[in-house]
């Protein structure tokens, strides 16, 4: 028998693996064409500092989910999710929508919460043309990326439209200032609508000051604040860090009402401010005092399938994020990326949990807000802003 080189049975080896892989990635064409299931994808925050976010909307989804294959999935074919966790990073929201596209090869995708992390994993879903739903990012600039990423939730122009409004003509507020966190792209865009809004209306911003994510000592900043005799703060941050600027805004002696975005919203909330966040205000998707028969009948629905816990609003998201982008699937001629995009595009009126919901053709949701009273765990409704 002939000899061979160390370097042609290298150039060999390498050949034989390069067909290998070739044929695995051929047969994983395959088995995905031939599949008897429609493979979605999610990520979101399920650990870290911000994860009742991620754990909130992912059981809204799949609550949705429930119900859809319950129904007799998509055109007869099941619907599977594939749920990725980020930890709150926005490297690995990027990350994961990556692996959920060219490895698991999901037709749509849904996620996130935070808008920062949105804006790091859009335009990958974007590059591959897959659709994305982001239940509850608020930023703008989150559905600017592209054509193929859409959101269910209000955005910052309206809901600090809001709650300017709302401490202007409802709380009667003339001096407001402003505390946020300059490493939150939704807290920083919130900041600034409010900013321009509550001038507008005559009212006089009278400090900005600011902190990062991760902080746990805010008290320099609020005794700023304090020695400019606010009549409320407004706090466009996350539930997180809010949480310990209620209580060291009590210690150190202000009383004025703290007001906030979305944000707020966890059950957590309560649990870090105690008594110290009773009696502040927020804006929020929806509101489980709500009377309306849609809405009554998810929170029965929720409590019976999470052991009687109770939905926040990024449950109610994700559970209207699913239900739009099932209505899509369904209304689509196939199952391909681009059919399902375009069948969420030309959402108009539909009824969620969360209000009336029509995207636009910047591919944002006209939709209603409220605004909320912590009251310990409640939240007890207040008002109701409509665009």
């Amino acid at each position: 028998m002939a000899s061979v080189s160390r370097s042609s049975r290298l150039s060999f080896g390498l050949l034989i693996g390069a067909m290998l892989a070739l044929t695995a990635v051929s047969c994983t064409k395959k088995s995905a064409t031939n599949a008897n299931e429609i493979l979605i994808g999610e990520y979101g925050s399920f650990t870290g500092s911000e994860a009742t976010f991620g754990q909130s909307t992912s059981e809204g989804l799949k609550l949705a989910l429930d119900e859809q294959n319950a129904a007799g999935g998509i055109k007869g074919k099941p619907i599977r999710l594939i749920s990725l966790d980020n930890q709150g990073k926005p490297e690995e929201a990027a990350a994961a929508v990556q692996r959920l596209i060219t490895q698991e090869r999901v037709v749509a995708v849904v996620g996130e919460v935070a808008s920062s992390r949105s804006l790091a994993a859009a335009p990958v879903a974007q590059q591959y043309k897959v659709p994305m739903i982001s239940p509850s990012s608020t930023n703008p600039k989150v559905t600017e990326v592209g054509d193929y990423i859409f959101r269910v939730c209000f955005i910052d122009p309206f809901q600090g439209l809001v709650m300017a409004k709302f401490a202007r003509n409802e709380l009667k507020n003339s001096k407001v200032a402003i505390l946020r966190d300059v490493k939150s792209d939704y807290s920083t865009g919130l900041a600034d609508v409010f900013k321009a809004e509550f001038t507008k209306m005559g009212g006089e911003i009278v400090g900005d000051e600011s902190y990062q994510s991760g902080d746990t000592d805010f008290k320099a900043q609020l005794t700023q604040l304090k020695g400019k005799k606010p009549e409320a703060i407004f706090i466009p941050g996350y539930y997180t860090e809010v949480g310990l600027i209620a209580r060291q805004a009590r210690q150190l002696g202000i009383k004025a009402p703290l007001l906030g975005g979305d944000g707020w919203d966890s059950e957590k909330l309560s649990e870090l401010g105690q008594d110290a966040i009773k009696g502040s205000y927020f804006s929020n998707h929806y509101t489980t005092e709500s009377t309306d028969k849609r809405v009554t009948e998810f929170i029965e629905k929720y409590r019976k399938k999470y052991n009687g816990k109770t939905p926040d609003g990024l449950a109610a998201l994700g559970y209207d994020a699913g239900k739009i982008l099932f209505a899509a699937m369904e209304r689509a001629p196939d199952a391909t990326s681009k059919s399902i995009r375009d069948e969420i595009a030309k959402t108009k009126d539909f009824t969620g949990v969360t209000g009336m919901i029509t995207i636009d053709a910047q591919r944002n949701a006209t939709k209603s807000a409220v605004v909320v009273r912590v009251d310990g765990k409640v939240n007890r409704y207040v008002t109701t802003i409509i665009p």
